[in-house]
């Protein structure tokens, strides 16, 4: 008597499921990575100090006179998104130099997927330090400096907030794409406050679609319009694009 045997059959709850943190799982542990260095937390402090500590300094110098409040949150809000720039370059250059990048990709080997939560990351990060740095900013206006005049002062704040968030995230994509700390951050401090300045006195209108910080006055003072909004995320666009393409390229042996 013959003996059939029927083929396996795999139930339908029993297949395999993917492995691995989830995407906000993955963007809490980049968060957390950013904060648990003695660089990122140095970096983030300043990102909340710099804005109070800046008006300070104004004041003490100043003879006095109207201070337009939407021109100084803007000074403050480049000066926030310029340090929230070295905080996105650690959070992924930073790797690389101290090779912890290899056991990030090992545990998830989709880089794509590691750099969209880096990104995620930086942008929340930049979003909750440029909060708390422009909030102390106005406040030590409103309490130190005399003859503050607050017109157009809450579309600055909400321009140097964005403005952060992006920032944070502007510096990710060019850690990622370059790959070594001090070489993104000496890059990118070189373009952002030697490079683009002089165009902006040689070729004010070519600097105007290219510069993101005097985009940042320019949204702070004038409210939202085409040309700073496009700049700015043009630079995020064009950073992260960058990072991720050759990210994925790179060895990480």
């Amino acid at each position: 008597m013959s003996t059939t045997f029927a083929p396996d059959v795999i139930p339908a709850n029993s297949i395999a499921r993917r492995t691995g943190p989830s995407f906000p799982a993955l963007t809490g542990l980049e968060i957390r990575k950013s904060l648990s260095t003695r660089s990122g937390k140095t970096v983030a402090a300043l990102a909340v100090l710099i804005g109070p500590l800046g008006v300070l300094i104004a004041t003490l110098g100043s003879a006095g006179g109207v201070v337009p409040a939407a021109m100084a949150i803007g000074i403050i809000g480049m000066l926030i998104a310029l340090v929230l720039l070295a905080l996105g370059v650690l959070s992924t250059a930073g790797e690389w130099t101290h090779k912890s990048v290899q056991t990030t990709y090992l545990l998830v080997p989709q880089r794509n997927r590691v750099l969209a939560a880096k990104a995620t990351a930086m942008g929340l990060l930049g979003l909750v330090l440029a909060a708390l740095g422009v909030g102390l900013a106005v406040g030590t206006l409103a309490l130190v400096t005399p003859g503050v005049v607050w017109f157009a002062a809450t579309q600055a704040v909400i321009a140097v907030i964005a403005a952060g968030a992006a920032f944070a995230v502007i510096g990710a994509g060019i850690g990622a794409a370059i790959g070594n700390s001090a070489a993104a951050m000496t890059g990118t401090y070189l373009t952002f406050l030697g490079i683009l300045p002089i165009i902006s006195t040689v070729k004010p209108g070519f600097a105007a679609k290219v510069d993101p910080a005097a985009s940042i006055q320019e949204l702070a003072q004038h409210g939202p319009s085409v040309t700073p909004i496009a700049v700015i995320t043009s630079w995020v666009i064009v950073s992260t694009v960058a990072g991720m393409v050759i990210t994925r390229r790179r060895s990480v042996a």
